[in-house]
């Protein structure tokens, strides 16, 4: 496929764009000069782009129906078997519709990339099916993952098996959905301000957000490259020790793996509580929300980290007034990051050094141009705020939020000098109501992006943050987040396997 040289009127009219005035003599010389660049461009059409592997055959599977779909939590099911030895064997494993399964369909929540297929393996997928385990389909998600409620997804709203009026969270909401259903013990979400944990938390079953650049997000669909994370939602703490041995390690694809440090995570699930100093974050509590039922959460998580004291450990209450601020960070980081690199940068963002789904770009780009209004009010609200403050404020905002998640990470680590976890609710209230089919754009909104306090200054930070659950408020699962140093995420499932085996918090 050769590339077409501009025309005359085309460099006229991308100059005005930037304020230049091209004269068509200016723009006949400029094309010229241009000719052997094109024909470098004509060469690497003719070159062969090394693919991610696809080592184990497939069917495609099937887009299942209402009947087996009663939480509309799967997008596709299918049955792919790996090797059959290895720390998952035996394990069935929902993969979030946002990572590549060769020859699966994929839609990451959004009529734009309705009816894509992509021809690779992302990394995760592989590592899981070399591990023994099955990928068992597509766990449904928000619409390109832009919402922490479960209703902006293209296939309709996500229901939480506790109360199916309720939201499962997002963005990873089929994934939590399908394990607190019992459908499959393993599900792999992603996490760019909670993603992982609000549906985790809210759908009563462990959700672990690894240090940014511990797990390998080749093949997946990013959001922003500063703040993407992948990492395991599952039926227990074992099961989050298995995946995460699965799917952790560096990745010649990923640069942002180059300094990841793996640890014995199954090892980890001996090594208890005792002596542990544990600190009560005292920011992560009584935040001011129009949800009666904080203060009920903030109480039940109290008890839960209480009870670490009956497990050996030391509890003791610290004060990080950084954290107020960390969500305000998050959002110089993340919206002007997601309007360019996610939105306009076709999926795949440009000018860095990591693998490249080519067809998962080309795809978006086709679906973006040519249906741009099928994305939900959340993706509109990203592109159209993103994008003003690029054009208005010159990436000013995003640079400086960029600049001050130091001073954030570095606040958190003071205290992590002297303690080894720090404890907060995960979400400060249960799973909210899902909207009606008519709610306003306010409301839509507004029940999408409402609860991330505690969990977004950690997508910024980078730091591990693992929820458990520890109780029930009006009949809803609660979780408590325990927040440890970078890379040691062997602590953290230490602490939680400890908890979880002198608790049965469905009766807390």
């Amino acid at each position: 496929m050769a590339v077409r040289p501009p025309t005359v009127r085309q460099l006229q009219e991308i100059a005005g764009s930037f304020g230049m005035t091209l004269t068509s003599e200016d723009a006949a010389s400029f094309r010229g000069l241009m000719q052997g660049s094109i024909a470098s461009y004509d060469r690497l059409d003719e070159l062969s782009e090394p693919k991610l592997p696809v080592k184990y055959p497939r069917a495609a599977g099937y887009r299942p129906g209402a009947e087996e779909n009663p939480w509309n939590a799967w997008y596709w099911k299918a049955d792919i078997r790996g090797s059959g030895n290895g720390v998952l064997a035996g394990k069935k494993v929902a993969i979030k519709d946002n990572i590549c399964v060769a020859g699966v369909p994929m839609m990451n929540g959004s009529r734009v990339l309705e009816g894509y297929v992509p021809d690779v393996d992302a990394t995760v997928v592989t590592r899981i099916l070399d591990n023994g385990g099955m990928v068992a389909g597509k766990a449904a998600c928000e619409d390109l993952c832009f919402s922490a409620g479960s209703h902006t997804c293209a296939t309709g709203p996500i229901r939480n098996p506790h109360n199916p009026e309720y939201s499962t969270g997002g963005s990873s909401g089929g994934s939590a959905a399908l394990v607190a259903a019992g459908d499959v013990e393993m599900a792999l979400g992603g996490d760019q301000g909670g993603s992982i944990r609000t549906p985790s938390a809210w759908c009563g079953v462990y959700g672990l957000k690894p240090t940014w650049g511990l797990v390998p997000m080749t093949g997946g669909m990013p959001i922003s490259y500063s703040v993407d994370h992948c990492g395991p939602i599952c039926n227990s703490v074992e099961n989050v020790a298995r995946l995460l041995t699965a799917i952790a390690g560096t990745d010649e694809h990923d640069p942002r793996t180059i300094a990841a440090r793996t640890g014995d995570y199954l090892g980890a699930l001996g090594k208890g509580a005792r002596g542990l100093k544990i600190a009560v974050l005292r920011e992560g509590f009584g935040h001011p929300t129009n949800d009666q039922r904080t203060a009920a959460t903030d109480a039940k998580v109290r008890a839960a980290i209480d009870e670490f004291k009956t497990l050996g450990a030391t509890v003791e209450e610290v004060s990080v007034p950084w954290h107020y601020d960390g969500p305000h960070v998050w959002t110089g980081v993340i919206l002007e990051g997601a309007a360019e690199m996610m939105i306009k940068g076709y999926a795949m963002g440009n000018n860095w050094m990591g693998y490249y789904t080519t067809s998962l770009q080309e795809a978006f780009a086709r679906g973006w141009t040519a249906k741009p209004d099928n994305v939900s009010e959340t993706v509109k609200l990203v592109l159209l705020l993103g994008e003003y403050m690029h054009r208005v404020y010159h990436n000013r905002y995003h640079s400086k939020a960029q600049n001050l998640r130091v001073l954030l990470r570095n606040a958190y680590d003071e205290v992590l000098k002297t303690y080894d976890i720090i404890a907060i609710p995960t979400i400060p209230f249960p799973a909210t109501r899902i909207p009606a089919a008519d709610a306003s754009r306010e409301v839509y909104v507004d029940a999408a992006l409402n609860m991330q306090q505690n969990t977004c200054p950690f997508d910024v930070s980078g730091h591990p943050a693992f929820t458990i659950p520890c109780g029930k408020v009006d009949g809803l699962p609660v979780g408590m987040m325990l927040v440890g140093k970078h890379f040691d995420e062997t602590t953290l499932i230490g602490a939680a396997k400890a908890f979880e085996s002198a608790t049965d918090w469905r009766l807390r």
